[in-house]
């Protein structure tokens, strides 16, 4: 990269290249020095309708004046960074025109969703204020449009940095809210345990979204408030919050129960995005879960790779084993029991359950049922006879809505019931009701668990080599990476919320592979020496430069990832 330049010499060398072949931007790729803000162009595309142009601004905290409160401790810079990539994105808007063919015009950032995930894009330290975005450099055709250019980078830019990184300019009472709420709910995650809880719901809590695809808050009438029970309530002391009474879900076994449509899968999908802070007016801001809560479900088709799934699955016909169990194509209730001891083998604390997306046969057979098939001849150990057994021997809590099946009363240690979106707590007379209609069933969990087994990847089967690139890995949506020749599915992981936590995990295997597999380190190991690598240089340190579009992730979605690569082989 050439040596630091000027503002004027960036439009002298636009307005040069006008008229010239696109490839001619190459040409401005530097550093630039504007009056308030300095402008890195850090790569230029090569075509009007390639991937575009990535660049950084930065801003001095002597201009920018945030004050030090403001960022002071981890959970408030990322709440702080998350209003600026709202205010930023804003600011964009206002200015966006179409210049050009193919991406010519265009102006993006990585903007977040309601959830409130540490991103790449925005950098807030006490020496500056650095936003990464995207512009496609204008072009007519293939040639430069080098006078547009210098109305984006010269003119609309310097007006959206000002607009969006300047204390003085921003709506500070929303940018403090953003900054609490994100520290709130951090020290309302961190409080759990040590009060014997696994969850907590504040009152007056929205949790209904629009719709499946529209992940804000549902408004309207009908929207039922979170008030909880009084035998649940507890109440917590925030910083910025103050006291807060809600819904305090225990450590153990918790049922979510009531008639169809009346909240039971709400309330626990509110319960699996609690693992992240939301963003103010969300509804769910101090909706919070365990970090280590895992959403688990059947996966017709997936991949298992040398998974011990005996705990729930042996003695199968053939003498097929299930200590090694691996399977291109698993059923429902094989791919269930591997969801699960994935998700235990990387420490998971807890797991959500709803029956809807659950192998029937997986959960529970009856006492007829074992009356016509015999154990002998029925190689699934159904999970609830295991259920009570995962919490006294491995301290791992289970949260499981269930509408078809009371023969879970029996094990249940809290019982929730939903009534047009309103909780009861019902474990007496679960209990009671459990008692006077036995239902005669007999365990077939045996006397304990077992131990979760760890697995050794081997590194030569985690390929990114496609054709004659010795790297490529790309994402389609949120919900795909292409490892190299390889497609990894992530649609039944519920967990991933935003399409640039699947972009940073996409290279966070290939980092995994590079520095630490060796055959030798167990996959918890290998997930764990990344995420600390990340936690110590910031998620830059999966790609080796400063990147626009990566977003926070859990290591159970890394691990998730991984086990999906149907290339993915286990040292036997």
């Amino acid at each position: 990269m050439s040596s630091i330049q000027t503002d004027e010499t960036l439009k002298s060398n636009l307005l040069r290249i006008d008229g010239r072949g696109y490839k001619a931007y190459k040409d401005i790729r530097g550093v630039y020095e504007f009056p308030e803000f300095t402008l890195f162009i850090d790569y230029v595309q090569g075509d009007p309708f390639a991937s575009p142009s990535r660049m950084r601004v930065r801003v001095p905290q002597r201009i920018a004046q945030y004050p030090p409160e403001t960022f002071a401790t981890g959970s408030r810079r990322v709440g702080l960074e998350n209003y600026l990539l709202v205010e930023f994105d804003r600011a964009i808007r206002q200015v966006a025109a179409r210049r050009g063919s193919g991406k010519s015009g265009l102006m993006q950032i990585d903007a977040p969703g309601q959830e409130i995930l540490e991103r790449t894009a925005m950098r807030v330290t006490a020496d500056f204020v650095e936003a990464r975005f995207a512009i496609g450099l204008p072009a007519q055709g293939r040639r430069v449009l080098g006078r547009q250019a210098v109305a984006m980078l010269c003119e609309d830019l310097p007006q959206v940095v000002m607009s969006a990184l300047r204390y003085a300019r921003n709506n500070t009472k929303i940018l403090h809210r953003f900054v609490a709420v994100n520290e709130d709910a951090d020290y309302l995650r961190a409080q759990l345990s040590g009060r014997g809880l696994i969850a907590f719901i504040a009152d007056g809590s929205i949790l209904p979204r629009r719709s499946g695809v529209d992940d804000r808050p549902l408004t309207g009438d009908h929207v039922i408030a979170w008030q909880s029970p009084p035998e649940l309530a507890v109440s917590f002391d925030l910083p910025n919050a103050g006291t807060v009474t809600g819904t305090g879900i225990p450590a153990g076994v918790t049922l979510i129960v009531g008639g169809g449509f009346h909240g039971k899968s709400t309330l626990l999908n509110a319960l699996e995005q609690g693992v992240y802070n939301h963003r103010p007016g969300d509804g769910r801001e101090l909706v919070v879960t365990d970090a280590g809560a895992v959403k688990i479900r059947a996966e017709d088709g997936r991949r298992v790779a040398g998974v011990d799934i005996s705990p729930f699955i042996n003695n199968l016909p053939f003498g097929l084993d299930t200590t090694r169990f691996t399977s291109d194509n698993a059923s429902g209730s094989t791919s269930q029991a591997a969801n699960i001891l994935e998700a235990l083998e990387l420490g998971a604390s807890v797991l959500l359950i709803d029956e809807d997306t659950a192998a029937t046969n997986f959960m529970i057979r009856d006492r007829r049922m074992q009356a016509l098939i015999a154990k002998s001849h029925e190689p699934i150990t159904p999970f609830i006879d295991r259920v009570r057994q995962l919490y006294t021997e491995h301290g791992v809590s289970t949260i499981l809505v269930i509408g078809g099946s009371g023969d879970y009363f029996d094990v249940a240690d809290l019982v929730i019931g939903m009534e047009s979106y309103r909780p009861q707590e019902l474990t007496a007379q679960a209990k009671a009701i459990a008692e006077q209609f036995q239902t005669g069933r007999k365990p077939e969990g045996g006397d304990a668990f077992g131990e979760v087994q760890s697995r050794v990847p081997l590194p030569q089967s985690v390929d990114a080599r496609k054709g004659r690139r010795d790297v490529s890995i790309k994402t389609r949506g949120q919900q795909v990476i292409q490892f190299g020749t390889e497609t990894i599915d992530l649609s039944a992981v519920s967990q991933l919320v935003d399409v640039s936590q699947t972009r940073a995990i996409g290279d966070a295997i290939f980092y995994a592979r590079e520095r630490y597999m060796d055959g030798k380190r167990p996959l918890s190991q290998i997930l764990d020496l990344v995420m600390r690598d990340i936690a110590k240089g910031g998620l830059d340190v999966l790609n080796g430069r400063p990147v626009s579009d990566y977003a926070s992730f859990r290591k159970f979605e890394l691990g998730a990832a991984l086990n999906r690569l149907r290339s993915l082989r286990i040292k036997t």
